[in-house]
């Protein structure tokens, strides 16, 4: 397949853009089936809520150790190669997953499914840069956070039909038809890379180092939410802060580094990230908690709870369209400050909730939180890619998912650790911390607001 310079012809480009959203679909449905599923899978598996929170943790963290360096080997070996893989490995693993009888079982596959979605995840909005043009670059990311929506929309409805018929290791299954087809597609349409560079080479250390760092952090902060010992998680950090030194030296003096720390030099990308981890770490706080607070707290059903959550990305499947063809003549910072404010005033709303609040009342604040964060996620993404260069896209993509990631498992341990403080209000608190979190997202990102537009650098902030 060839590769282009400004986007691929119209036909391909449809295609494309089908293959991407097949395999982002498979990846996002299985967290969002995952999250609406935890009461059912704790139940049926004889764990706490807490402990069952490590069939998210365990997905997150795999494809967070993993994630940059499988984004590197794009960059080098092809974002439509590894693109397939992952697909093959996830749509694998999903049949393991469904076969799953114990909580430690799930786990591990959870693991290995996370590594097959880690690859989708790594290098799929650097393949969108591929596949649209320069001029129509935030429509494309606007139909990529569209996706994404209608894949959480369909989530909790899926979960909620089929847990009314069958039990919960049917919810992998359907992730099987799913990647076959996306892999199919993908052979056919996606394009190759441009703009390779011969001197860069994948660097192993760097890979082990990145991993160790990302996964102490991440097991240090859920061993802290699990109440794990204090020994123990200072030995983590302490692990982290020594390792993690070596790292960023590392990648400083490289070229191409895996971790493309030099890219957080431009100010924009690095607020653009600290923006999304903020927002992140506040979305995972409420869809995490919510469904125990639906079923244990207003004894909904399965069903019920699915519907309920859905007006949340339902909303965002209306926003983020807009919010792509906004940002090419609003400043990203601006819209960023102007969702993630209502973001947080939806998230606010749901933490006071009447006693016994109506279908209605849990529904227009659904709505809130969705409208909120649509408007801010697809601008915050184009933002990223665009001010990276066009050959250090991977690195880039890989960033915006590490930065997603990081504020996904942060937020899932703080739901642990808000069950394990607050046995009879985890979710209540849970949501005030995630009203907090969305409330310094949209400081950071108004902070964006005196920073020039982001456009796409024709060279590594290294060379200049």
């Amino acid at each position: 397949m060839r590769s282009c310079t400004d986007g691929l012809p119209v036909p391909q480009r449809y295609g494309a853009i089908l293959a991407i959203a097949l395999g982002i679909t498979v990846s996002v449905l299985d967290g969002a089936i995952a999250n609406v599923a935890l009461p059912t899978i704790a139940r049926d598996l004889n764990a706490s809520p807490a402990s069952s929170i490590w069939v998210v943790n365990a997905y997150q963290l795999a494809i967070t150790i993993s994630l940059l360096s499988l984004a590197s080997l794009g960059d080098l070996i092809g974002y439509r190669r590894i693109y397939q893989a992952g697909l093959l490995v996830f749509s694998i693993t999903s049949l393991f997953c469904a076969l799953s009888d114990s909580l430690v079982t799930l786990t591990i596959a959870r693991v290995l499914q996370g590594f097959g979605a880690a690859a989708i995840m790594s290098v799929n909005t650097a393949l969108i840069r591929i596949i649209y043009p320069q001029r129509f670059l935030g429509r494309g990311m606007g139909i990529n956070s569209l996706i994404v929506a209608f894949s959480s929309a369909a989530g909790p409805t899926v979960a909620a039909a089929i847990l009314s018929v069958a039990s919960w290791q049917w919810l992998f299954a359907i992730n099987l038809p799913i990647g076959i087809v996306a892999l199919v597609l993908g052979m056919k349409f996606l394009p190759g890379n441009s703009q390779k560079s011969s001197n860069q080479r994948f660097d192993p250390t760097s890979a082990v180092m990145n991993a160790l760092t990302f996964g102490l952090l991440i097991t240090a902060i859920s061993g802290f939410a699990q109440g794990q010992s204090l020994t123990l998680i200072f030995s983590e950090i302490a692990a982290l802060l020594v390792i993690g030194f070596f790292f960023v030296r590392r990648q400083l003096r490289q070229e191409f580094p895996l971790l493309p720390v030099d890219l957080l030099r431009i100010p924009i990308f690095a607020l653009s990230m600290g923006t999304s981890i903020c927002s992140f770490a506040a979305q995972m706080l409420a869809m995490v908690s919510l469904p125990f607070f639906l079923q244990s707290t207003l004894g909904r059903d399965e069903v019920a709870t699915g519907l309920l959550l859905t007006p949340w990305p339902l909303a965002i499947i209306v926003m983020a369209p807009i919010a792509g063809r906004l940002v090419e003549r609003v400043h990203a910072g601006l819209l960023g400050c102007i969702g993630l404010g209502v973001f947080a005033l939806g998230l606010f709303l749901l933490a006071l909730l009447p006693h016994n609040p109506s279908d209605l009342d849990i529904i227009w604040r659904m709505v809130l939180c969705g409208a909120g964060f649509g408007l801010f996620q697809s601008p915050n993404n184009h933002t990223i890619i665009s001010a990276a260069p066009r050959n250090r896209s991977g690195g880039a993509s890989g960033m915006l998912g590490t930065a997603r990631l990081l504020g996904q498992t942060s937020g899932a341990a703080l739901v642990a650790l808000m069950f394990n403080l607050f046995p009879t209000s985890g979710t209540h608190a849970s949501l005030i911390l995630a009203g907090a979190f969305a409330t310094l997202a949209a400081a950071v990102s108004s902070l964006r607001i005196t920073q020039p537009r982001a456009e796409p650098a024709e060279r590594s902030p290294q060379a200049k």
